[in-house]
């Protein structure tokens, strides 16, 4: 049987300040590189965000720009959080990972509304939070790039993607990164990400497949380059 993933990035003009359609690129190649069709959308302001999406990325930008999408992410609010809760696989990175959140305080006091996906909120600082960061995961440690100024709390400190080992993560307080609710992924990780980490790639691909097929077998694939970047990065110093 053919297979085929529908990988759908939001906001790759608005919400990509740091790079992080990289991640977009990474999942198609892996895919590709195993024989899956992989279907791209791209959804911007104003386009309709489609209800057979196997796979949502979302990135980073300035305050200004999550203001910009604010009114046009509300337009979409039903439409995603069905997506969520029927177990749609998304990755957002900062901004976007934010604004799934219930809200974001910005520096001057604008309130901007989030989804209410995620059970977070953030809070802006005068602390900028920048440099390589590793944090444990249950698969396995994760090496990125943070570049905040957002502080996120979370209702549930169990429901942390991961254990910061380097860099400052959610807040620089708790020593939690990121969310993880259903098969959402909020972080603060840019680089990006899924350069560096094949097998965080492979395991959303694992969950988007398992969630269309009821199962996921994927053929290994040589990510020794993959691996050196993600040493390399490790030992860099913050």
């Amino acid at each position: 049987m053919n297979q085929s993933i529908h990988l759908v990035h939001l906001y790759p003009v608005e919400m990509n300040i740091y790079g992080d359609t990289g991640n977009r690129i990474v999942l198609t190649k892996r895919l590709a590189w195993r024989g899956i069709d992989v279907k791209t959308s791209l959804v911007g302001i104003g386009d309709e965000l489609p209800l057979d999406s196997d796979i949502i990325l979302g990135g980073g930008a300035q305050d200004a720009a999550q203001s910009a999408v604010e009114v046009d992410l509300a337009k979409k609010a039903k439409s995603l959080a069905k997506l969520a809760e029927d177990g749609a696989v998304m990755l957002m990175v900062c901004g976007m990972y934010q604004l799934l959140g219930r809200r974001f305080v910005t520096a001057d006091g604008q309130d901007i509304k989030g989804m209410g996906i995620l059970p977070v909120e953030t809070l802006a600082s005068h602390d900028r939070m920048i440099g390589n960061t590793a944090y444990q995961t249950p698969w396995g440690e994760v090496v990125g790039y943070e570049n905040h100024s957002g502080k996120t709390f979370l209702d549930d400190q169990d429901m942390a993607w991961g254990k910061v080992v380097k860099g400052a993560g959610n807040n620089g307080a708790d020593r939690l990164e990121g969310c993880l609710y259903h098969n959402i992924f909020g972080t603060y990780s840019h680089g990006p990400v899924l350069s560096k980490n094949p097998h965080f790639a492979d395991e959303l691909i694992r969950r988007a497949l398992a969630r269309k097929y009821g199962s996921a077998n994927l053929k290994p694939l040589d990510d020794a380059a993959e691996l050196a970047a993600a040493k390399a990065a490790r030992s860099r110093p913050r």
